[in-house]
């Protein structure tokens, strides 16, 4: 499901900030329709739409990124994510850095830069892009401290509903920093519509609902860290449907092979504790 992600920011043609907007408009109306509005205190709302705001931040970003290069060099730079984590995770649990982690992010991180090296053209949307992955492993960070106790649907239901009003108030902010090539008010239409729809139901519904019981018996390190197999699937579709113009050639199948080891170390890792 997330290997599809980047190829929506892609595929729909409206700014990053219309997409991120009207994912969380229509992933809180899919969630309201199963879920209602259940019962939390305040403040385990208030921490919900928190992490809700971080996720938002991240797609922003992350869409920007798509939208200053490419996806390739989108997702090269979401491969981050596991380095982060393993940077952020020791000190918002306070404990110990884990040179093993720290070992198995860095493998993942040679292995994407065996399949592309950074082009000097696309230095804006890498810039963009890192910040995204950095944002991401904080709010998967977050995410499972917050979401102890609380059904999934519930979580994911207030983190989209209450991540959007943040999220609204951080759009103009984010305009100002990164002014936007492309109309920001627009009503999806057409195609667009449909994508939307799609991308909400699949890439946000089911693919964060399996990420929350994911993260409730695995630490976040270990999530991220799976999810560095995103670029891996969703640079082989950007070839098949976008062809944006990169040969596969020894060093791709290296990289894919790095980045498969630091994925299978942790899982070995994870298994045995």
């Amino acid at each position: 499901m997330a290997g599809f992600t980047g190829l929506f920011g892609r595929l729909i043609t409206l700014n990053e900030v219309d997409i991120v907007w009207y994912r969380m408009v229509f992933t809180s109306a899919i969630l309201l329709v199963f879920t209602g509005l259940p019962k939390v205190g305040w403040r385990k709302f208030l921490q919900l739409c928190g992490c809700g705001a971080l996720l938002g931040f991240h797609w922003i970003l992350f869409y920007g990124s798509i939208k200053a290069s490419n996806v390739s060099i989108g997702l090269i730079c979401f491969s981050l994510i596991g380095f982060f984590t393993a940077l952020l995770e020791p000190i918002i649990y306070k404990r110990r850095l884990s040179w093993t982690e720290l070992l198995f992010s860095l493998i993942t991180v040679a292995g994407v830069l065996c399949i592309f090296s950074f082009d000097a053209r696309y230095r804006y949307g890498i810039m963009i892009g890192v910040v995204s992955s950095a944002v991401c492993a904080l709010y998967a960070i977050c995410n499972k401290k917050v979401s102890v106790g609380v059904r999934s649907r519930t979580v994911l239901m207030y983190q989209m509903s209450g991540g959007l009003v943040l999220v609204s108030m951080i759009i103009p902010l984010y305009l100002m920093i990164f002014p936007s090539q492309q109309p920001v008010v627009v009503i999806p239409s057409g195609s667009n519509l449909w994508l939307m729809l799609c991308h909400s139901l699949f890439c946000t519904v089911g693919m964060y609902l399996l990420q929350i019981q994911a993260l409730k018996r695995l630490s976040a390190f270990t999530v991220n860290l799976c999810f560095n197999l995103e670029p891996c699937y969703t640079i082989i579709l950007a070839f098949l449907i976008f062809g944006e113009g990169r040969e596969i050639n020894f060093s791709f199948y290296i990289g894919i092979g790095l980045i498969l080891l630091s994925v299978l170390l942790q899982t070995k890792r994870a298994w045995s504790r």
